[in-house]
């Protein structure tokens, strides 16, 4: 279900190129299943149009557990009733669930003269940021996308390239039940811990929320764009 939509083309002033920023739509998903997304979100990709405006969606995903389109199978240890589908973004396995944030950046990265690796880390920098206001610590590393917070990971990223254009993107967990990154091991890593949000702060009010709308800020200030929602403290 559709909950809001926002366009958006208010350049920062602190943009470079202000002047050449396009009208971004912002889109507001709420709770959804994965596969109707993840169709969606190749189709706009595989019919590529230079008039299309980019998109940021926010959202969170129904349970389940996705691998990226190189993932190895013995990294899925035993994904019982949740459902496990293959996908074509980059990376190995991850669970999605309620509570999590799901941010897919749908960006023409032609036009914006931006290659996978420019977009990975404003992905990683916007996370960072984002935590930063919460008052924690994270960290990017080589060769691992994410981010990180006191070596466990809390946001994973796998992105897909496809005639210029990017979908697929980042979750951050925020307040959300962690038990299912047992059965796989996440990303790849079989000794890799998982963290959220929720274990570092202590108003837990509309976490996800607030969360949401930080993230969506830090990430439109990397690409330019003011803030779009207005926000007090976290």
């Amino acid at each position: 279900m559709l909950l809001n939509d926002y366009r958006w083309n208010r350049a920062s002033p602190r943009a470079e190129r202000s002047g050449d920023l396009p009208e971004l739509l912002v889109r507001r998903l709420g709770l959804q299943e994965y596969l109707p997304i993840f169709n969606c979100m190749r189709y706009l990709a595989e019919n590529a149009k230079t008039e299309r405006q980019d998109e940021i969606w926010l959202l969170s995903h129904k349970p389940v557990f996705t691998q990226g389109q190189a993932g190895k199978p013995e990294h899925v240890l035993n994904s019982g009733p949740i459902p496990l589908i293959q996908a074509d973004r980059g990376g190995q396995v991850t669970y999605h669930g309620p509570g999590q944030l799901v941010v897919y950046p749908l960006l023409d990265l032609r036009r914006r003269k931006l290659g996978a690796r420019d977009l990975v880390n404003i992905v990683e920098r916007s996370v960072i940021a984002t935590l930063a206001v919460f008052g924690i610590e994270g960290a990017a590393r080589d060769g691992a996308p994410g981010v990180y917070v006191d070596n466990a990971k809390i946001a994973a990223l796998g992105l897909r390239i496809k005639n210029g254009r990017s979908y697929h993107g980042l979750s951050l967990n925020v307040n959300m039940d962690l038990s299912p990154f047992a059965s796989i091991n996440p990303c790849g890593f079989s000794d890799l811990a998982v963290c959220q949000l929720a274990d570092y702060v202590a108003d837990k009010t509309l976490l996800l929320q607030r969360a949401s709308q930080l993230l969506c800020n830090k990430l439109l200030n990397e690409l330019g764009y003011e803030d779009l929602f207005p926000l007090a403290d976290a």
